[in-house]
């Protein structure tokens, strides 16, 4: 808890001493991101969005995609954090945004559709739950994927 709090304070005040600053540019954002997300993986043993410096390193993501939509290793980036810190949602939309995934980003894209089919699944939308299997099996096959789909 204790470590939490400190780490809260220096994120906080970190922020503060930015807004003092000239607005941050997409590549300094971006930079941001990538430090968070290194003391955020020391920090907490899960990742989760609603973890102070994980909240801290998406939206520094985020602003740095929305900077500059066209920057390709900015969105994938920010696709990346959105599914590492399980906002399954954000992370399909974001990765179906995308062309031409990489092998390993395809992993990632297939592994946010799964959850989402999964979801899908417990709430009884057999639909919502074909469309994400569907486009989960496009992105990358998997046994979560084809255990989904015999259930449909």
């Amino acid at each position: 808890m204790k470590k939490t709090l400190m780490l809260t304070a220096l994120v906080m005040g970190a922020a503060g001493a930015q807004a003092q600053q000239a607005p941050a540019t997409a590549a300094d954002l971006y930079s941001q991101a990538q430090e968070y997300a290194v003391q955020a993986d020391v920090a907490y043993p899960q990742a989760f969005y609603d973890r102070t410096l994980w909240k801290a390193s998406v939206d520094s993501a985020y602003g740095a995609s929305r900077m500059e939509p066209g920057n390709r290793d900015y969105q994938a980036y920010l696709a990346q954090l959105y599914t590492k810190t399980q906002w399954w949602i954000n992370a399909y939309n974001t990765w179906s945004a995308m062309s031409d995934l990489n092998a390993t980003e395809r992993q990632w894209a297939s592994l946010s559709a799964a959850k989402l089919a999964y979801l899908a699944l417990q709430r009884g939308d057999r639909a919502a739950a074909s469309a994400y299997v569907s486009q989960g099996m496009a992105w990358a096959d998997s046994d979560s994927l084809r255990a989904i789909r015999s259930r449909l």
